[in-house]
């Protein structure tokens, strides 16, 4: 083995992939087999985080950088002057074994840029993952990304070695697309999404039926988009989400603020900064719609489409509707209690638990956790609240300002090398 060109093919290939955010596992459930190896069950693969809140598994690479395409935003498009590279299938395989056995990573997050067409690359992937479950009883985390264009044959396949597919939108808009990528569209992205969800259905089915069904993709599929490339609006992005929630069942929608890499008229300039801030913001509006209970419109409206980068999306909602506060929290519902501003879910359910055997207060609050310099303003008891006369104070935004210290000190912070 020629070990100087592979470790120069993983400098390249890892380098190129940090670009897809879309790598936690959440959700795989694969457990080892005697004789075998690995195990993703409970924490999925080992992942960290960078300081930005970025994902980073420790083996997530391209099968290869070459590319029929020539995506603006890319920095493996075909007209860029960049080193190229391609693993082989047995190098994916022995590397992912190797880095597996000394404790290396957990899984494998594995993409490509498109050579000769999406069925071949689409086929070399999903050797990989034959392999890896077949011939080396891998049982760890497989994140495959799927590639737009392969056979509905291929992507079974894919999905039966696979814990997790994923195929990115890459941008939220088709106007947006056409821009940047001509040569791609969403309605191609968007099938093979409706093929896995079908798929996943008919696995569920069949489950009720038979004992022993094969399992595909267990950890369901997800997808990303670029965030800042392109004109789009925070309220059209979250309605995209929204949309692929609702229709394709995703597990994830990722958001991955744009990062410059390339010059080209028709992308922000190369000066620009990384929209950190937004994408976090963005996370937290999906949050909201997942976990929360907010609908899209809710969290933004059309004469107002973009999240307030000062206070996060809940926060943000609570002052545009004051009138709904203060919420008593001996006698609201827990979909009321999960719209305060500081309140969590895990803090909901142990407010709910704790009002069965006694009448809270707010020192009750800040006993279970909740993020009472900004929950105290929302809030109403049996006793007085002496917080409650500031919700019409004119100031009343300042008020809470003054009493939060964000982590992000500042909007556009640097994106952090992964190696």
């Amino acid at each position: 083995m020629n070990f100087p060109r592979l470790q120069e093919k993983l400098e390249i290939l890892a380098d190129a992939a940090k670009y897809d955010v879309s790598c936690s596992s959440s959700g795989g459930n694969r457990k080892n087999k005697k004789g075998g190896l690995g195990d993703s069950h409970a924490t999925g693969i080992c992942h960290s985080y960078t300081e930005d809140g970025r994902c980073v598994s420790l083996l997530k690479i391209l099968l290869t950088n070459h590319c029929i395409y020539d995506c603006a935003y890319c920095v493996s498009r075909k007209s860029n002057d960049i080193k190229r590279a391609a693993f082989t299938v047995e190098e994916v395989v022995d590397l992912t074994i190797n880095f597996y056995r000394r404790n290396y990573i957990e899984g494998l997050f594995l993409s490509s840029g498109i050579f000769k067409d999406a069925e071949t690359t689409m086929e070399r992937l999903v050797r990989v993952a034959k392999k890896l479950r077949k011939e080396h009883n891998f049982n760890g985390y497989i994140h495959l990304k799927s590639i737009p264009g392969a056979s509905d044959e291929i992507m079974k396949e894919a999905g039966l070695y696979a814990d997790r597919l994923s195929i990115n939108l890459e941008i939220p808009t088709t106007r947006g697309l056409k821009l940047l990528a001509p040569e791609k569209s969403h309605d191609q992205m968007i099938k093979p999404m409706g093929f896995i969800k079908n798929e996943l259905n008919l696995y569920k089915e069949e489950k009720k039926i038979f004992k022993n069904v094969p399992k595909f993709a267990p950890a369901g599929q997800s997808t990303q988009m670029i965030v800042g490339a392109t004109d789009e609006t925070d309220l059209k992005i979250i309605k995209v989400a929204d949309h692929f929630y609702q229709n394709f069942k995703l597990k994830r929608v990722y958001y991955s603020g744009y990062v410059p890499m390339l010059e080209d008229k028709r992308l922000p300039s190369i000066d620009s900064q990384v929209p950190m801030l937004r994408e976090n913001r963005l996370y937290q509006a999906d949050w909201l719609m997942r976990f929360y209970g907010f609908k899209a419109d809710e969290i933004l409206e059309k004469s107002n489409p973009f999240l307030d980068l000062e206070v996060d999306p809940k926060l943000a909602w609570a002052l545009r509707n004051r009138e709904q506060f203060p919420v008593n929290i001996n006698t609201a519902t827990k979909e009321m209690i999960l719209r305060v501003p500081g309140i969590g879910r895990k803090s909901m359910y142990k407010i709910l638990t704790a009002r069965n055997f006694q009448k809270l207060n707010l020192e009750h609050l800040r006993k279970m956790g909740v993020a009472t310099n900004r929950a105290k303003y929302f809030v109403e008891f049996e006793s007085q609240n002496i917080f409650n006369k500031y919700i019409d104070d004119f100031n009343f935004r300042k008020i809470i300002l003054q009493g939060m210290k964000s982590k992000f000190q500042n909007p556009f912070s640097e994106q952090l090398t992964l190696f």
